[in-house]
């Protein structure tokens, strides 16, 4: 069967079908397939004019192209014939390249967890491409880690692939997952210009891990066990190299009970996602923190403390597929603001990751141009600092926002009242207020919420404000729990920086102890002084801006 493909505005694509039969069997069927066909997803990918094999009878197909996209739906006879022709026309609920938002999914793999490793190591970018365009990813960072390490890592090439094309990027970059700090929390490195790390100075050690094991004597690294045993020295090397650094899976390894935000309840710092996170954003080399792909206090409770404490990571959003999510890439994703009339480029849209000029989600909700006083979020502000207003105290202030989101006009309770530590993680149906067709639009004040309208989940884009006067500096945020969140505007009245939560500063403090007796035995004999300095150094850090802070005790 021959697929006419053709998006919303006519130009042919590629785009994600599912074909099902009256039994409601999945063709091509799963266990046959091969890349760049995945046995474990129900959908395919093809591009127009590109042929799926059926036999002759009834289907019922659904074709979508990522969550900016309406779900189609209709039913093809296929006979019984030798070829046969099917068109397929895309509908879209909202565009938001034209609005100079572009999306992107930082953590996708093409080797590893469901992938294949057999005939080859994991696909090729040609496979990783196609799932890209068919989900409309305008970015898409491929990156290689443990798994197969060795054969993706061929597919770096220090910038973007040649497959890549003026409306939808790729590009190879690294995570470190099945390294050897990957106990202090997992690390997603883009923008570098080398993959394999360089000690600052030469050095002589036995290593084994995993199967490998030998002597490293020298500064480049060869083999995955040469790497660090903690994580401050590899996102030193990645930021001294010109990569946009951050944590990955933040929420794994920081549970809590409650639905509270923030809480100062104290994870046990015993997984591989932002944990070492506390100690390193002391450093000032964590540009983000990334979100969507685990639980959404989890995830966002450490990031609260630490804005409160006047540090300035942002967020980012990642689906790690197909690791935590194999339905589709995308699932979780960024959207990245470039100036108007700049075509999309990687360097300028990660730098929009660096600089909070994002906000992150489902892809199903959105808040387009946050402002607060004049100043939109990413943009340069007191000293040329990104998001950062200057402001008076006592000064009414306009916070403003371009809102949308898109409900099924159906409830679906099973999954709005799911617990938020179960998957879909984040979702706007979890933002549903009861069984209307409406989500809230919150206002969040050093991680309080203050204010909140609501929209309906109908797609249209709304235009929201708020009018809010700052008692002290602070930070401020807007989101659509658990579904959308923008990172922050820094609002310093009167020059002065913020301080927002003694006891945000003294969860903080803890917390590195905490971090550091779940980490410190698997950092190595001779990495452990410099570790420990470098704790050392959190500690004071968060014991001065304690006593710097609001008493909010």
């Amino acid at each position: 069967v021959t697929l006419d493909v053709v998006d919303f505005d006519g130009q042919p694509t590629i785009a994600h079908f599912v074909f099902r039969d009256p039994l409601g069997r999945v063709y091509p069927a799963r266990s046959r397939r091969l890349a760049p066909d995945f046995f474990f997803h129900d959908q395919i990918y093809r591009g127009d004019g590109e042929t799926v094999l059926l036999p002759p009878g009834r289907y019922e197909v659904t074709w979508t192209r990522g969550p900016e996209y309406r779900i189609e739906r209709r039913t093809i006879e296929v006979p019984a014939a030798e070829t046969h022709r099917e068109s397929f026309r895309l509908s879209r609920w909202i565009h938001l390249a034209p609005l100079n938002w572009y999306s992107g999914d930082h953590h996708v793999h093409a080797a590893g967890c469901a992938h294949y490793e057999s005939p080859t190591e994991g696909v090729t970018p040609a496979d990783m491409m196609r799932h890209i365009v068919g989900e409309d990813l305008n970015v898409g960072c491929v990156l290689a880690w443990g798994p197969c390490w060795y054969y993706q890592k061929e597919f770096f090439e220090a910038g973007v692939h040649q497959l890549s094309s003026p409306t939808n990027l790729m590009r190879y970059d690294v995570e470190v997952s099945g390294f050897p700090s990957s106990h202090a929390g997992h690390l997603c490195l883009l923008n570098l210009k080398e993959d394999d790390y360089e000690w600052p100075s030469p050095q002589k050690f036995d290593w084994r891990y995993g199967p490998e094991g030998g002597t490293f004597d020298g500064t480049r690294t060869s083999y995955i066990g040469e790497w660090p045993s903690w994580d401050l020295p590899v996102l030193r090397w990645g930021k001294q190299q010109g990569g946009i650094v951050g944590f990955s899976h933040s929420g794994w390894g920081l549970q809590v009970s409650g639905n509270e935000l923030p809480t100062y309840e104290m994870p046990k710092f015993d997984g591989i996602g932002a944990n070492e996170y506390v100690v390193d954003v002391c450093h000032d080399v964590v540009d983000f923190i990334s979100a969507v792909d685990t639980p959404a206090i989890w995830e966002l409770n450490i990031w609260y403390h630490t804005l409160n404490c006047g540090y300035t990571a942002r967020i980012s959003g990642e689906t790690d597929f197909p690791c935590i999510y194999g339905e589709r890439v995308g699932l979780g994703r960024v959207y990245v603001k470039l100036p108007a009339g700049t075509p999309l480029n990687y360097e300028r849209w990660i730098e929009g990751i660096r600089d909070g000029r994002s906000y992150c989600g489902d892809g199903l909700s959105h808040l387009i141009d946050f402002s607060v006083g004049g100043l939109e979020v990413g943009a340069p502000g007191v000293d040329g600092r990104a998001s950062v207003l200057a402001a008076k105290r006592g000064e009414s202030l306009k916070v403003a926002v371009r809102a949308a989101a898109l409900l099924d006009p159906t409830p679906h309770p099973e999954l709005q009242n799911r617990p938020l530590d179960q998957q879909p993680y984040w979702h706007v149906e979890r933002a549903r207020i009861g069984d209307s067709n409406r989500v809230p639009v919150e206002l969040v004040v050093n991680g309080r919420v203050v204010e909140r309208r609501e929209i309906d989940g109908d797609g249209e884009i709304e235009e929201l404000t708020f009018d809010w006067t700052p008692e002290r500096s602070s930070w401020v945020a807007l989101r659509i729990f658990p579904s959308c969140h923008t990172n922050p505007i820094f609002v310093e009245v009167e020059g002065e920086p913020i301080r927002a939560s003694r006891r945000s500063a003294e969860w903080c403090l803890k917390a590195v102890d905490v971090c550091w007796n779940a980490k410190q035995s698997q950092i190595r004999d001779f990495e452990r002084p410099e570790a420990e300095a470098a704790y050392e150094a959190a500690r004071e850090a968060y014991r001065r801006r304690s006593e710097e802070s609001f008493d909010d005790r």
